[in-house]
């Protein structure tokens, strides 16, 4: 069900899809038909995700918008974006994003206000998907180097830092 609601927001462009990748196999274009394949593998993914992570996630960040708002508890505890002092952050839109709307990452760097300017960035890539954000031939030639540079720029600050991860 949750793959089939999702498809269905796009379903003509999926359907045109799924049609050129079937024009592509009968014409021995193995390169753009892998691609169509490789991309439908990954969008699939979420058939994977327990229906209760993906609907908490629905209702937690798209409905209630709970982090902006000062809301979201993770491990009974509150989260304090304003705790957030030496975390570089880089929000990413995509022009063309019909699942998270233009402003909905940016409003990241709002809302972390001890967190200094210089450490604040915001691309908005043109003519890209939710999906094109990460994947594909834009992500590999306007974003990715963009991410590069800035992994880059903070990696060398981060040395003799102790890094950790939060999960």
């Amino acid at each position: 069900k949750k793959l089939a609601s999702f498809m269905s927001m796009n379903m003509a462009s999926h359907m045109m899809s799924h049609y050129k990748l079937f024009q592509h196999m009968n014409a021995g274009a193995d390169e753009s038909a892998d691609a169509t394949r490789t991309f439908y593998d990954e969008y699939r993914a979420v058939c994977d995700l327990p229906a209760e992570f993906y609907l908490q996630t629905v209702d937690v960040v798209f409905q209630r918008h709970a982090l902006p708002k000062g809301e979201l508890v993770h491990r009974g505890q509150a989260v304090d974006l304003g705790e957030i002092t030496d975390t570089a952050i880089l929000c990413i839109e995509g022009e063309r994003d019909d699942i998270s709307g233009i402003g909905q990452t940016k409003a990241a760097l709002k809302v972390t206000p001890n967190l200094p300017d210089d450490m604040k960035q915001y691309l908005l890539a043109p003519e890209v998907g939710h999906y094109g954000i990460f994947n594909g031939s834009r992500w590999r030639t306007n974003i990715a180097p963009v991410v590069d540079q800035w992994i880059a720029k903070y990696e060398k600050k981060a040395k003799g830092r102790k890094l950790s991860v939060v999960a």
